[in-house]
C-alpha cells in the first residue's frame, strides 16, 4: 500500500475516531483529538518523529492508570510534553 493511501485526511479522522468510540464505547470527551494531536507535535518535534506515537501511548497508559478521566488525559499530556521540551533543551545544550 502506498504511502498516500495510507494518509488518513484530516476530515476522515472524525469518521476514524467515531468508529473507535463505537467499537471501545467511549464518549468523544475520552478521545481528546486535539490534545493528543499537540502532544504528537510537540514530542515528534522536540525528540523525534517515531518517539510521537509511543509517547501518545505512554501518556494514554500514565493517564488510565491514574484514572482515566479527562483531566488525568491532560496531566499526563502535559508531563510528556514538559519532558519532551526539557529533551530538547538538553540536547541543544549537549550541541553547542
Amino acid at each position: 500500500m502506498s504511502d498516500s493511501a495510507r494518509t488518513l485526511p484530516p476530515e476522515a479522522l472524525d469518521e476514524w475516531a467515531a468508529a473507535l468510540r463505537e467499537r471501545f464505547g467511549l464518549a468523544p470527551e475520552d478521545l481528546p483529538i486535539p490534545l493528543i494531536l499537540d502532544l504528537a507535535r510537540d514530542v515528534a518535534h522536540d525528540v523525534a518523529r517515531p518517539a510521537a506515537p509511543f509517547s501518545a501511548f505512554v501518556a494514554g497508559l500514565v493517564a488510565g492508570r491514574a484514572g482515566g478521566t479527562p483531566a488525568d488525559a491532560e496531566a499526563a499530556v502535559a508531563a510528556v510534553v514538559e519532558l519532551a521540551a526539557q529533551w530538547a533543551q538538553r540536547s541543544a545544550e549537549d550541541a553547542t
